[in-house]
């Protein structure tokens, strides 16, 4: 698979991770090998994208890290039933009427497999996913090749060392990933805006019930922005209804309560065969001065 390419918008904002040089993609003038990012740099650091179509920009000696492969999978599955798409429409209408022009930057701090970042491309922007997990940014360039996104670009990489310039990105948007506001800000241009989302108190609190004898409502997030400034927080709460077993499993191995639930808690969801429950997501725009 031919690695998803920077366009010129991203190109131009790319850096490299050891150097922090400009960038450039070289091709094999004989066919043979892959293609390239090298950076301008004296020392030219190079990196090959992958055959799964992104690039790793993780620093030499990071142990990697993110959803595994089996969790990727299983969002991707469930992703795809489409039960997310009046959230993502919800983020995708923040970034339109926050930013001037659709033919902006935008970086997905934590992009997961690609959900968002493809419905992010599907309205203009040029999009770059930036994720931990290697298995989940080869997700998300396979879904932007599948989807015909030729304005995005896949880097493994941690949202706190981001492979961007400074003031290179129009927008960031962090979604039910860690915030890391200096970072995210360093990046952003001048009256740029970060969308933060995250979990209402209220999100899937019909799984939580099908689990637990005892509920409680969603905390907040402890690492929301402090410096830049709030302009704009709303919620995003409907109701959806999960059909077979299957599904189910995968909306429970796509949350943390997977990893916390007892065996006897957890067969109790596999005998269900559907499950309605609220989506429930806040959505705040912060903006740097």
């Amino acid at each position: 698979m031919k690695g998803l390419l920077p366009n010129e918008r991203i190109q131009q904002a790319l850096r490299c991770p050891i150097c922090q040089s400009r960038t450039e993609i070289k091709e094999p003038t004989d066919g043979q090998g892959s293609i390239r990012l090298v950076c301008l740099g004296e020392r030219q650091h190079s990196y090959d994208f992958s055959s799964g179509g992104y690039i790793n920009l993780l620093r030499a000696g990071h142990a990697g890290g993110g959803d595994s492969k089996q969790a990727v999978r299983a969002r991707s599955a469930f992703l795809s039933l489409e039960l997310y798409r009046p959230a993502a429409e919800a983020l995708c209408d923040v970034l339109c009427r926050h930013l001037p022009t659709q033919r902006g930057l935008v970086v997905d701090a934590g992009c997961g497999e690609g959900y968002y970042t493809a419905q992010i491309a599907a309205r203009g922007f040029s999009v770059a996913g930036a994720d931990l997990s290697k298995f989940a940014v080869e997700a998300a360039a396979k879904r932007a090749a599948r989807q015909g996104i030729s304005h995005g670009f896949f880097a493994a990489a941690s949202v706190f060392s981001l492979p961007f310039a400074d003031g290179s990105a129009d927008a960031v948007v962090n979604i039910f990933a860690p915030c890391a506001e200096q970072e995210f800000s360093r990046v952003l241009r001048s009256d740029g805006v970060l969308v933060v989302v995250w979990a209402g108190k209220d999100h899937l609190m019909g799984l939580k019930q099908a689990l637990y004898n005892k509920t409680k409502e969603n905390d907040g997030r402890a690492d929301l922005p402090i410096v830049l400034p709030l302009i704009e927080e709303r919620q995003v709460r409907y109701d959806i209804t999960v059909y077979g077993r299957e599904n189910l499993q995968n909306l429970f191995a796509m949350t943390p309560y997977y990893w916390r639930t007892s065996p006897s808690d957890s067969e109790k969801l596999a005998r269900l065969e559907e499950l309605t429950t609220p989506v429930d997501m806040t959505v705040a725009v912060y903006r740097k001065p």
